[in-house]
């Protein structure tokens, strides 16, 4: 599927390089580039409707990410998915996002408890949907809620770190997802989490913070 960059963004601020990192990040994130699949500059520059610099310093910022690997006379290619990282991931998620959730009790906006509430009825709606074709949306529903709750701790480097890791096990997920049953129930997970949050009980939203991190690893290692 072709993702046009819409040129038209960069007036707001957002520059081509960011618009093309958050595509290519996200492709990568949910597996619609394979792991070990080659990076093509000249076809992501055709694709994107940019041209190969922004594609480039996109490149070098998800080489930051873990999300590619750059090789001498060999190219760029999507990282594999290393089952093997999920304990080191694991072990930084389950330190920082209990207090990532509880600072963002504290610290939302009355704008941002609005958006989180949105995102809790979006999340009601999925329950009854369960089925391998949701599931697709159901991952990205669940990087939005990650992302939109990292947000709202108003830490800019605390947030580039939380949606790293948070992309690393999303990527997981995407290779475990056909043998995970209940994954409207895990996204679901994340509806009393947001309503801590928007409630302001930081509390409550550390403690669902590491449940919800906790069973996401141990729903994985069932299956290996």
């Amino acid at each position: 599927m072709r993702t046009q960059v819409n040129t038209e963004l960069s007036a707001t601020g957002i520059s081509l390089a960011e618009q093309a990192y958050r595509v290519l990040r996200d492709r990568l994130v949910m597996l619609d580039i394979k792991p070990g699949e080659p990076i093509n500059e000249d076809q992501l520059s055709s694709e994107l409707g940019c041209g190969r610099t922004p594609i480039r310093e996109a490149l070098k910022r998800l080489t930051s990410d873990r999300l590619v690997a750059a090789f001498p006379r060999r190219g760029t290619f999507a990282t594999d998915v290393n089952i093997a990282d999920l304990a080191h991931i694991s072990e930084v998620r389950r330190a920082l996002e209990p207090p990532a959730a509880s600072a963002a009790a504290e610290r939302a906006t009355a704008a941002d408890r609005a958006t989180l509430a949105e995102l809790r009825d979006r999340l009601d709606a999925t329950h009854g949907t369960e089925g391998a074709e949701d599931n697709d949306a159901l991952l990205r529903m669940d990087l939005d809620v990650h992302r939109s709750i990292y947000h709202c701790v108003y830490n800019p480097f605390l947030e580039d770190t939380l949606v790293g890791y948070d992309n690393l096990a999303t990527r997981i997920w995407c290779v475990f997802a056909p043998r995970l049953s209940g994954m409207a129930g895990h996204v679901g997970e994340h509806g009393p989490l947001l309503t801590a949050i928007v409630d302001g009980d930081a509390e409550k939203a550390a403690d669902l913070a590491l449940q919800h991190v906790t069973g996401f690893e141990r729903a994985i290692r069932a299956l290996i």
